[in-house]
């Protein structure tokens, strides 16, 4: 048994620092230029202490970005779409299995801090018009920027980066203007 007149005061008013959230959206068929990139950014991800959330599935910028982020140390969140593991990724360390199929895209949105949206179809493109309807920032990384006209760009919290290190960039400067 816990003794309370034992707990230091200091401990009763920490509260604990969340963890920054790196939402990284992209397609699950990619080109092997746009895999280098999405492994790349999750690379980058992780070297900054962030953890890296993405659709969970071993494919396309899913796989590459977890895979960066895995192999430099960094904590890996997979959002997935079915009620099981089949299909997800190696490199995800905590999967959420939903049974919600593409409506677990808001899940991924909402519980990002920013959303990168890298080269992909109609499902990123979903997740950048839920992400901005949401209030939160995108980067567009890279092809991507072609799946976002500039009506949205007009709605400001938008911007485009050509390269990994380019977004990471973008991410730091939305994170330092907070939410």
């Amino acid at each position: 048994m816990i003794q309370m007149d034992k707990i230091s005061s200091s401990a009763e008013n920490t509260i604990p620092q969340r963890a920054v959230v790196i939402g990284v959206m992209g397609g699950g068929r990619v080109t092997p230029a746009q895999e280098d990139q999405a492994y790349r950014l999750g690379a980058l991800i992780a070297i900054n202490g962030w953890v890296l959330l993405n659709g969970g599935r071993d494919a396309g910028i899913m796989a590459a970005s977890a895979r960066g982020a895995w192999e430099h140390g960094g904590l890996t969140i997979g959002i997935l779409p079915d009620d099981n593991l089949g299909g997800c990724s190696p490199y995800i360390r905590i999967p959420i299995l939903t049974g919600m199929g593409q409506a677990r895209n808001v899940i991924n949105v909402l519980s990002s801090h920013v959303v990168v949206a890298c080269p992909g179809g109609a499902g990123t493109l979903g997740e950048i018009a839920l992400a901005l309807k949401a209030g939160r920032p995108v980067v567009l990384m890279g092809d991507a920027r072609r799946l976002a006209g500039g009506a949205l760009k007009r709605l400001g919290r938008l911007r485009y980066a050509e390269s990994a290190e380019a977004t990471i960039a973008a991410v730091r400067e939305w994170l330092a203007t907070g939410p």
